[in-house]
C-alpha cells in the first residue's frame, strides 16, 4: 500500500513503544517484507523478525518479536520491552540488557554500515539522536559517549529501522497523532525512583501534548522518540475517508483498556486546520460605563489579540443600572495579550479568569464551486467520521452582493455543493 497523498494518524491510547509502532503499520497494510529487509540489511547475523496474532482486551492486533543470538542470555523468550508491570519497569528492564548495550557512536557505525534505502538510515538516524542528545544532556556526558541499554539492544534497533522502513514506504503525505497516554506512579531506576514519564521520556516530549492516564509507563522513550521525530501535528483525526486501519499490540495486558496501538490511513478531506488548543481561560468583565458602539472595537481587538471566542449579554448591574459583560476565550499562551487587549479596548478596571477544558473536533478546510463563485467551507469530524461541512457566510454574503441575489440563495447553492463532501453513513439495523 503506498500513502501517498494520505494521511496517517497515530492513536496511542495506551502509550506507544517502538514494537507497536511497527506492528500497526504492518497491520494496517505495509508488507511485512519491507520491514524484515530493513532489519536484514542492518547486517547482525542472527538477526530475525516475525509476525504474529495477540489479543489484548477485546481487540485482536498484529506483534512485532525479534530475536537474535545470546536473547535468551539477556531475557526469557517473548519477553519485549514495550509495556512492562509496574513490577518490572521499563527502566529497570532497560538493565536486563546491560551486557547488549552500546553508546550512540556504535549506533551510529552500525547504521552507517547497514545497507539501508537513505531515506530510512535517515529516519532511523533521526530517531537515535533524539534519543542521545536527551539523554547527554540529562546525565552531563558528550553525545557520542552515551551509552543505550535497552535503546541499544537488538530489538528496538530493530523497531527503529522497521517503524523508519514502513513509514518511509507509506509516504503519507502528513501525519498526525492524538496526545500520548504516558502512564502515572514511579518507575525505578538505577539512580532510584523517579515520576512516570521517566526523564528521556518527558524531555522528548517537550512541548508535545500528553496524557497522565493508566498504571505504570506506558510510552517508551523509543516510542516517543518515534512521534517526535514524524509527527506534523497532534491532535484528533482530522475529516478524511478511511483507507486501512492498523492494531499494534503489546506484551501484557493492561487493567483499564486494551494495550493496542491503533493506526488510521486515510483520505484527507480539505486541508487540515491547525488542532484548537484543549484548555483555554475564560476571561469576562462587566461593562456599565463605556458606550456600546465601543463593543465591536472591543470585539476586534480581543479577537486580534489571540481570542478564539468572543461574546457579550445584557445584564443588569447593582441599583438596576444596564451594563454589557463581555466575554473571551483565550488559549493560554495568549492570555496576556488578550488581558491587555481588555484593558486598552474597554473601561473595566478589572477582570474575571477561569480555566477551563474543551472538546473540539477535527477540522479541515476546502473550497466548493457555485453559480455564484467559489466559497469556503469548514470540515468538522469526530474520530475521522465527517459530520458536517458549513459553508462560510461572509463569502456568500459578498457573493450575493456581487450577483445582487438574496444571501439565502447562494447558502443554499454553497450548502448543497457542501454535503457532496460528506460521505453517506450507513444505515443501522435495528434490531428486534
Amino acid at each position: 500500500m503506498s500513502g501517498a497523498g494520505l494521511h496517517l494518524h497515530f492513536e496511542p491510547t495506551s502509550g506507544i513503544a517502538g514494537d507497536m509502532a511497527v506492528a500497526a503499520l504492518v497491520d494496517a497494510g505495509v508488507p511485512a517484507a519491507v520491514v524484515s529487509r530493513a532489519v536484514a540489511a542492518i547486517g547482525v547475523r542472527g538477526l530475525r523478525v516475525a509476525f504474529g496474532r495477540r489479543k489484548r482486551g477485546a481487540f485482536v492486533g498484529r506483534s512485532f518479536d525479534v530475536s537474535w543470538p545470546g536473547q535468551a542470555k539477556a531475557q526469557p523468550p517473548g519477553h519485549h520491552h514495550d509495556h512492562d508491570d509496574p513490577a518490572h519497569d521499563h527502566e529497570v528492564h532497560e538493565h536486563a540488557h546491560s551486557h547488549d548495550h552500546r553508546d550512540y557512536a556504535e549506533i551510529k557505525r552500525l547504521l552507517k554500515r547497514a545497507r539501508l534505502d537513505p531515506d530510512v538510515r535517515a529516519l532511523a538516524a533521526d530517531i537515535f539522536a533524539r534519543i542521545a542528545e536527551v539523554e547527554a544532556e540529562l546525565h552531563g556526558v558528550r553525545v557520542d559517549r552515551v551509552a543505550f541499554h535497552e535503546v541499544g539492544a537488538y530489538d528496538s534497533i530493530a523497531d527503529v529501522v522497521g517503524v523508519s522502513a514502513a513509514i518511509v514506504h507509506l509516504a503519507p503525505a502528513s501525519i498526525g497523532s492524538l496526545p500520548p497516554v504516558v502512564g502515572t506512579g514511579l518507575v525505578r531506576t538505577a539512580h532510584g525512583p523517579l515520576p512516570v514519564p521517566a526523564p528521556a521520556t518527558a524531555a522528548l516530549l517537550a512541548d508535545i501534548p500528553i496524557v497522565p492516564e493508566g498504571r505504570g509507563e506506558l510510552t517508551t522513550p523509543t516510542g516517543a522518540a518515534i512521534l517526535a521525530a514524524v509527527v506534523d501535528t497532534f491532535g484528533p483525526l482530522p475529516p478524511m475517508r478511511s483507507r486501512a486501519v492498523g492494531y499494534g499490540a503489546g506484551t501484557r495486558e493492561l487493567a483499564d483498556r486494551p494495550n493496542v496501538l491503533r493506526v488510521i490511513v486515510g483520505e484527507p478531506i480539505g486541508t487540515p486546520e491547525r488542532p484548537a488548543a484543549p484548555e483555554v481561560v475564560l476571561v469576562e468583565a462587566n461593562l456599565d460605563d463605556m458606550s456600546p458602539q465601543l463593543v465591536a472595537p472591543l470585539y476586534d481587538a480581543l479577537f486580534a489579540a489571540g481570542a478564539v471566542d468572543v461574546w457579550s449579554s445584557p445584564i443588569l448591574m447593582k441599583k438596576g443600572r444596564p451594563a454589557v459583560q463581555v466575554s473571551a476565550l483565550a488559549p493560554p499562551g495568549e492570555l496576556a495579550a488578550v488581558e491587555r487587549a481588555f484593558f486598552v479596548h474597554s473601561t473595566t478596571l478589572g477582570l474575571r479568569r477561569r480555566a477551563l477544558e474543551r472538546v473540539v473536533l477535527g477540522r479541515s478546510a476546502t473550497q466548493v464551486t457555485t453559480p455564484y463563485g467559489r466559497v469556503r467551507v469548514k470540515i468538522a469530524a469526530l474520530d475521522g467520521e465527517v459530520l458536517g461541512a458549513q459553508p462560510e457566510f461572509e463569502d456568500c454574503r459578498r457573493l450575493a452582493a456581487e450577483a445582487r441575489v438574496p444571501v439565502r440563495e447562494v447558502v443554499s447553492a454553497a450548502a448543497a455543493a457542501a454535503r457532496a463532501l460528506v460521505p453517506a453513513r450507513r444505515a443501522r439495523r435495528s434490531r428486534a
